[in-house]
């Protein structure tokens, strides 16, 4: 399994035949190395419904086919733009021919707004925690920093992807903390440098780490996950 990190929130996995795409903010987002008009994927999993994590789903799923999967809110909304959908909720888990997707907690928001000024709620935000080929992989999501993180250290995630970029989410410190928490056995830093904003040094992060392991992925570099 190949997992790979693609600019803002942006994450990529390549298991089993199939290409799962999370958040897929492509088109606005200068640091990704994607093209909107021909990434494909089979899934796509979203956090919540803030535009730069919906960003270009429906292109790339009425495109390609994929399966979308996201809280049940987001889910019936996107479904009518004729998308294919799977809604869930926060707590609840389905395995899927690809593995099994757990919808977490995260305290954020979750709306997206259309062109004519008309915010439309989306449902609760959530992280995703993904059981794939005897590995687990927690992408965070946009959250601040809540002490039920804890409870995913209990899941022993093989690599956990959080958000740094503060103002909208966790900052560096608060994230240190998370990673304390979630104890997974790599930490990989997202949610940052995309607007001025969110502006943070992420090998600054990795170093704040104490006793756990952390790694800043390039635009586009990746990872491997043997079982």
């Amino acid at each position: 399994m190949h997992v790979s990190y693609h600019g803002h929130s942006i994450v990529k996995i390549e298991t089993k035949g199939k290409t799962i795409l999370i958040d897929p903010f492509i088109t606005g987002n200068e640091l990704t190395d994607l093209n909107a008009e021909d990434v494909k994927a089979d899934v796509i999993l979203l956090t919540h419904g803030h535009n730069d994590h919906v960003g270009d789903t429906v292109e790339i799923a009425k495109r390609s086919g994929a399966l979308v999967v996201a809280v049940a809110e987001l889910a019936t909304y996107l479904s009518w733009q004729g998308l294919n959908v799977h809604p869930m909720s926060i707590g609840g888990a389905y395995t899927f021919d690809f593995g099994t997707v757990k919808l977490t907690q995260a305290f954020h928001g979750s709306s997206y707004t259309e062109n004519n000024e008309k915010i439309i709620y989306t449902g609760m935000p959530a992280g995703l925690l993904l059981t794939i080929e005897g590995k687990t992989i927690y992408h965070a999501g946009d959250t601040a920093l809540f002490s039920d993180l804890k409870l995913i250290g209990r899941h022993e995630p093989d690599v956990a992807f959080l958000p740094i970029g503060d103002n909208f989410t966790m900052g560096p410190e608060d994230a240190a903390i998370a990673a304390e928490w979630v104890q997974a056995k790599l930490v990989v830093p997202i949610h940052y440098n995309t607007f001025p904003v969110i502006k943070q040094d992420p090998h600054q992060f990795i170093e704040s780490l104490s006793g756990i392991e952390g790694k800043v992925l390039k635009v586009g570099e990746g990872l491997d996950l043997y079982s």
